[in-house]
C-alpha cells in the first residue's frame, strides 16, 4: 500500500479557520486586524495558513507571504518583508513603489540602489530617523495595495525574526494600521524559552487594538484517525490509531512521519526518538541523495539550486537525481522560483544536527566561500549576512571577524541598527581570537567598540550602550587621547539622563575638563558644543560658559556653524520674546547654510516658546512646518519627534483634540527608548483622561511609571506630578490625590519652573479644595506667592489657584477673574472647568442667570471637545440646580419637590430619619425613601455630601418646616 507523506485534508481546525476568516472580515471593513498564530513545531500552522490563503484569494483578497530566516538575531534584517515585496515587484513592476525605488532598495537591492556602506563603513553617529521614514513608506505601500483589494500579509516563523523585522511589525500593528490589511504571524510556542526576545514583543502586541491570538493545539484521537485514513487511503486499525496517537500526542507532522515510517496498517516498529523519526525517511534515500541533503541542511531551510551545485561540486545529472529522490520522498519541495525548501524545518534541523564536527565546519566554509565568490547565488542583499553566518558557523575566526563587520555595515545601510550592533558585538567577541584583528579591520579595538556604541545608541539600546561606555572608558587612555575619553563621557552622561538613572552632571563635568585640555581643533569645538547642548537642561549657566568657549574656538577656525544647534538650545533659557526673535534669526542662518538639522532644531524651540507665550496657532504651524522639514531629510524620528509632541501640545491648547490624538498616535510610532518619548506619552495620557477614554488608565500608568526612575529632567517630572494628581481626582481617590499633591509640592524645582509649576499648583489647589485640607491649601498659597506668572496660561493658572483657595464671598469674584483669564489665554478645556466652578459659586450666591450661562457654555465646550467627564459634570450641575435646556431656572424648583426640599433642610441640620419623620408627621420608612431619592437626584453618595452640596448650591431656601 502506498502511503502519502502529507495529508491532503485539514483536520480539526474549524475554529481557527473561522477566527482567521472573521479577522479578514474586520480588515475588509477597515478595522485593524492582526492574528498571531502560535503552536508547537509540526502542529500545522503552515497547513492552516495555506488553507486560509486559498480561501482568502478565492474571496478576492491578495496574499503576500514572507518567512523569517534561521540566521538568528544577527541575521538578515527585514527578510520576510523583502520576500513579500519581491513578490509585489514581480507581479506589479517597479511602478508600484511610486517613485520611491531608491528608498525601497534598502529592502530590495534589485531595485537598483548600490550599497555604499559596504565599501566604506561610516563612523559617524547615526540616527534611526531614516528607518522610521522607511517604515512609513512600507506602510503607505501596503495601504495602496489594500485600497485596490484586501491584503493579507503572512509572516512565518516569527520566533526566528530579527529585531528590525519585529520593529516593523510592531509599527504596522500599533501605529500605522493600514486599512483593509490583515497581518498574520506564526511562531513556535515551544521555542519561547525564558529570555527569548519574542516573548515581550508578543506581550506588547497583545495590548494593541485589533490583535488576536490563535493557539493551535494538538489533535484528539478522532483527528489522528482522520489524518491516518487520508494518508493510508483506508480506515486504519484501531490499534494503529491508539499507538500513533499515544506516541505523537496528536501532533499532525509527527502523525504523518510515523505513518510513513511504520507498517501502513499496523504501524509497527515505530522509531524511539523524535530525531530517529525525522531521519527514518532520510535513511531510506540513496547515499548520494543523503549526502546532498546534508550539504543542503548547512545552507538553511531554503536553498538555491545554483548555490547547492557550487557547494556540492557534483555533476549536474547526479545532483538532479539526488534532488529528485528527495522531492519524491517529500523531504524537499520545489518552489515557483526554482529554489528548494525542506518540507519542514524540523527535518532540516535533524539532518543538520547529524553532521560531524569537521563536516559541519567544512560545509559552512564552502557555503561562505561560494557566496563570497558569487554573491548573486543568493537573493539580492542577502550575501553579507549569509557570509557572516557561515564563516561564524565554520569557526573560521579571522574571516568571521571581517565578515561580521561587513555585514554590520550592510545592516546599517538597511537601517537595521539592532542587527548592526549585534554583528559588531560578534566582531568584538572574535577580536581576542584573531591575533592580527587590528590589521584586518584597519582599526584598533577601541574604535570597534566606539562603532558598536554608536550603533547601540542609534538602535535605542540605551542600556547596552551604557555598558559599552563603561568598557570604552576602561580601555581609553585619557592622558594620551583626552578628546576620545571626553566623547565617551559625554555620551555616558547623556545616556544616564535619557534612561532616568542620573542627571549625568558628573560625567559631563569630567568630559568638559578633558575636552578643555585637549588639542585645539575642529573635533574639540564640536565636542564642546555637544557637551554644552547636553548641559542645557541641568545647568544652563555652565552650558552658556562652555558654549562661549566653544564659540571662541569656532570663530578662530571658521566653524561657527558647528555651534548653531547648541546656540539654538541655549536660546530657550533667555527672556521669551527676545529668545523668539533670536530663534527666528537662527532659523534663517540654518536655512541659508542648508543645515536642515539645525533648522529643525530651531523649529522645535520656536514651537515650544510660542506655546508658552500663548500663541498656540503659530506654535502648531511652526511645529507642522518643522515636521515637514524633518521628514524631507529623514530625521522625523530623532529631533523631529519633539516637533510632533510640541504640535500635539498646541493642538490640545487650541481644543483641536481629534487632531492632537492623531499626532500622538503618529508620535507613538517612534517608540523611542528612555525618556525621549515621555512628552507625547504624558500629553496623550492627559488627553485620554480628559475625554474619559477607556484606555486612559493604561496610558496614565505608563507615563507615571517614569516617576519611579532615579532621575528625570524637571520639565518632564513636574507635568507627571500634575498628571498623577489629576488621575487621582478623576478616580475620586482623595487619599491618593493628597499623597500625589504633597509629593509634587515637595519638588525643589517647582519654584524655578513657572511654566510647568503653575499647572501643578492648579491641580494641588483643586485637591486642597476637594478634601478641605487647610494645611495643603496654605502650602499651595505659599508657593504661588513666589512663582512668577508672566504669560497668559501662567496668569490664568494663578487666577484659578486664587479662586480655588478663596473663602466665602470671595469665591464668586475670584472665579469671574479666573474665567476672564482663561478667555484671554484661549484654551477651551480649562475655561470649561472654570465656568463650572463659577456656576457653583454663582448658585451659592443666588446669581441665577449667571449659573445658566456658565453651565450652558461649559456643556457646549465639553461637547465640542468630546470631553465626556466635563460634559457629565455640567449635566449633573445643571440637574442639581434645576436647569432645563439653556434657559435659567430657580435652583431646586425642577430638581427637588417641595417635600424633598423640606427633608433636605432637616438632613442638613443633622437629623436622623426618625427625627425627620417626627417633624414632618410621616413614617420613618417614608422619610428614608425621600432621603434616598434626594441622594440619587443630587448625584452624591451619602447624606453628608448631600447636605454639603445643598449649602454650596443654595438649595436650602424658603420652605417652612413645621417645628
Amino acid at each position: 500500500m502506498t502511503v502519502r507523506a502529507a495529508s491532503s485534508v485539514l483536520v480539526g481546525r474549524q475554529r481557527e479557520i473561522a477566527a482567521l476568516r472573521a479577522a479578514l472580515g474586520r480588515a475588509r471593513a477597515g478595522e485593524p486586524a492582526t492574528v498571531l498564530v502560535g503552536g508547537e513545531a509540526g502542529v500545522g500552522k503552515t497547513r492552516l495558513l495555506e488553507e486560509f490563503a486559498d480561501s482568502a484569494t478565492g474571496g478576492g483578497a491578495r496574499v503576500l507571504v514572507g518567512q523569517c530566516l534561521e540566521l538568528g538575531e544577527a541575521g538578515l534584517p527585514f527578510a520576510p518583508f523583502a520576500a513579500a515585496l519581491r513578490a509585489v515587484l514581480r507581479a506589479d513592476g517597479a511602478e508600484v513603489f511610486a517613485g520611491y525605488e531608491a528608498d525601497f532598495a534598502r529592502l530590495l537591492p534589485e531595485l537598483g540602489r548600490a550599497s555604499s556602506a559596504l565599501a566604506e563603513p561610516s563612523t559617524r553617529l547615526l540616527t534611526d530617523a531614516p528607518r522610521g521614514y522607511l517604515f512609513d513608506l512600507v506602510a503607505e505601500l501596503f495601504q495602496r495595495l489594500a485600497d485596490a483589494r484586501p491584503l493579507v500579509l503572512v509572516i512565518e516563523d516569527l520566533h526566528w525574526a530579527d529585531r528590525s523585522t519585529r520593529d516593523l511589525i510592531g509599527f504596522l500593528v500599533r501605529a500605522a494600521r493600514p486599512g483593509r490589511l490583515l497581518l498574520v504571524c506564526t511562531y513556535r510556542t515551544d521555542e519561547l524559552q525564558r529570555g527569548h526576545p519574542l516573548r515581550p514583543f508578543l506581550a506588547e502586541l497583545d495590548r494593541a487594538r485589533g490583535v488576536e491570538r490563535v493557539e493551535l493545539g494538538r489533535l484528539d484521537r478522532d483527528g489522528t484517525r482522520a489524518i491516518l485514513a487520508d494518508l493510508l487511503g483506508a480506515e486504519p486499525a484501531a490499534r494503529a490509531v491508539d499507538d500513533i496517537h499515544d506516541r505523537t500526542h496528536g501532533n499532525p507532522f509527527f502523525i504523518e512521519e510515523l505513518a510513513v515510517a511504520g507498517d501502513p496498517l499496523g504501524c509497527a516498529a515505530l522509531p524511539e526518538t523524535l530525531r530517529d523519526l525525522l531521519l527514518t525517511r532520510v535513511d531510506r534515500l540513496p547515499d548520494p541523495a543523503q549526502r546532498v541533503l546534508r550539504i543542503a541542511a548547512a545552507g538553511g531551510t531554503r536553498f538555491a539550486h545554483d548555490l547547492l551545485a557550487e557547494v556540492a561540486e557534483l555533476p549536474e545529472g547526479e545532483l538532479e537525481d539526488a534532488l529528485r529522490a528527495a522531492v519524491a520522498a517529500q523531504l524537499v519541495v520545489a518552489d515557483p522560483d526554482g529554489d528548494y525548501e525542506f518540507r519542514h524545518a524540523l527535518v532540516r534541523e535533524a539532518v543538520h544536527d547529524e553532521l560531524l564536527p569537521g563536516e559541519h565546519a567544512r560545509l559552512h566554509a564552502r557555503f561562505a566561500a561560494a557566496i563570497e565568490a558569487q554573491p548573486h547565488l543568493v537573493a539580492a542583499g542577502r550575501a553579507p549576512a549569509e557570509i557572516a553566518h557561515h564563516w561564524y558557523a565554520a569557526h573560521h575566526h579571522s574571516r568571521a571577524l571581517v565578515a561580521a563587520r561587513v555585514a554590520a555595515c550592510a545592516a546599517a545601510d538597511r537601517y537595521a541598527y539592532a542587527e548592526q550592533r549585534r554583528l559588531l558585538e560578534r566582531a568584538l567577541e572574535l577580536w581576542e581570537l584573531v591575533p592580527d584583528a587590528a590589521d584586518l579591520l584597519g582599526m584598533d579595538h577601541l574604535a570597534l567598540l566606539e562603532q558598536t556604541l554608536d550603533a547601540a545608541v542609534t538602535a535605542g539600546d540605551f542600556s547596552r550602550a551604557i555598558t559599552l561606555t563603561r568598557a570604552g572608558l576602561a580601555e581609553v587612555d585619557a592622558d594620551a587621547t583626552p578628546l576620545r575619553a571626553a566623547r565617551l563621557l559625554d555620551q555616558r552622561g547623556r545616556l544616564l539622563a535619557l534612561l532616568g538613572k542620573s542627571d549625568g552632571r558628573r560625567e559631563l563635568g569630567e568630559a568638559y575638563r578633558l575636552a578643555a585640555a585637549g588639542p585645539f581643533g575642529v573635533e574639540r569645538v564640536r565636542l564642546l558644543a555637544d557637551i554644552a547642548a547636553h548641559l542645557v537642561k541641568i545647568d544652563p549657566e555652565q552650558a552658556t560658559r562652555v558654549a562661549a568657549e566653544a564659540g571662541t574656538d569656532a570663530e578662530a577656525l571658521g566653524e561657527e556653524l558647528a555651534l548653531l544647534p547648541t546656540r539654538i538650545a541655549l536660546l530657550c533659557h533667555v527672556e521669551r520674546e527676545r529668545g523668539l526673535a533670536e530663534l527666528d534669526r537662527a532659523e534663517a542662518v540654518a536655512r541659508a547654510a542648508g543645515d536642515t538639522s539645525a533648522l529643525v532644531l530651531a523649529k522645535v524651540f520656536q514651537s515650544d516658546v510660542l506655546c508658552e507665550l500663548g500663541r498656540y496657532v503659530e506654535s502648531a504651524e511652526a511645529a507642522e512646518a518643522g515636521v515637514a522639514e524633518a521628514r524631507r531629510v529623514g530625521i522625523s524620528r530623532s529631533t523631529g519627534a519633539y516637533l510632533l509632541s510640541n504640535r500635539a501640545e498646541a493642538l490640545i491648547a487650541l481644543g483641536r483634540w481629534d487632531e492632537a490624538e492623531a499626532v500622538c498616535a503618529e508620535a507613538a510610532r517612534i517608540d523611542l527608548s528612555g525618556v525621549t518619548g515621555l512628552h507625547w506619552l504624558q500629553l496623550g495620557a492627559g488627553l485620554r483622561l480628559a475625554r474619559g477614554h477607556p484606555g486612559a488608565d493604561e496610558l496614565v500608568g505608563r507615563a507615571l511609571a517614569f516617576l519611579g526612575r532615579p532621575y528625570l529632567w524637571p520639565n518632564h517630572r513636574l507635568p507627571l506630578h500634575e498628571l498623577a494628581i489629576e488621575a487621582a481626582l478623576a478616580a475620586d481617590d482623595k487619599v491618593e490625590a493628597v499623597r500625589a499633591t504633597r509629593v509634587a509640592l515637595a519638588d525643589e524645582c517647582l519654584p524655578q519652573l513657572p511654566r510647568e509649576g503653575w499647572p501643578v499648583l492648579s491641580a494641588a489647589a483643586r485637591t486642597a479644595a476637594r478634601v478641605g485640607d487647610r494645611e495643603l491649601a496654605a502650602a499651595v498659597a505659599a508657593l504661588a506667592a513666589g512663582l512668577p506668572a508672566r504669560h497668559p496660561a501662567a496668569r490664568a493658572h494663578a487666577a484659578q489657584v486664587t479662586a480655588l483657595l478663596a473663602a466665602g464671598d470671595q469665591g464668586l469674584p475670584a472665579w469671574r477673574a479666573a474665567v476672564a483669564a482663561w478667555r484671554a489665554d484661549g484654551q477651551p478645556y480649562p475655561l470649561g472647568r472654570a465656568l463650572l466652578a463659577l456656576a457653583e459659586a454663582a448658585a451659592a450666591a443666588g446669581e441665577r442667570d449667571e449659573v445658566s450661562a456658565a453651565v450652558t457654555e461649559a456643556a457646549e465646550i465639553a461637547r465640542r471637545l468630546g470631553a465626556a467627564p466635563l460634559a457629565e459634570t455640567a449635566a449633573t450641575l445643571a440637574r442639581r440646580v434645576g436647569l432645563r435646556g439653556a434657559g435659567p431656572a430657580g435652583p431646586g424648583t425642577d430638581l427637588l419637590t417641595a417635600r424633598e426640599r423640606e427633608v433636605l433642610l432637616l438632613v442638613a441640620e443633622g437629623h436622623s430619619n426618625s427625627q425627620i419623620a417626627g417633624r414632618l408627621f410621616i413614617s420613618p420608612k417614608t422619610a428614608s425613601v425621600h432621603v434616598s431619592r434626594i441622594i440619587a437626584k443630587l448625584g452624591v453618595t451619602n447624606r453628608v455630601e448631600a447636605a454639603a452640596l445643598a449649602h454650596r448650591l443654595g438649595l436650602l431656601g424658603e420652605p417652612a418646616v413645621p417645628r
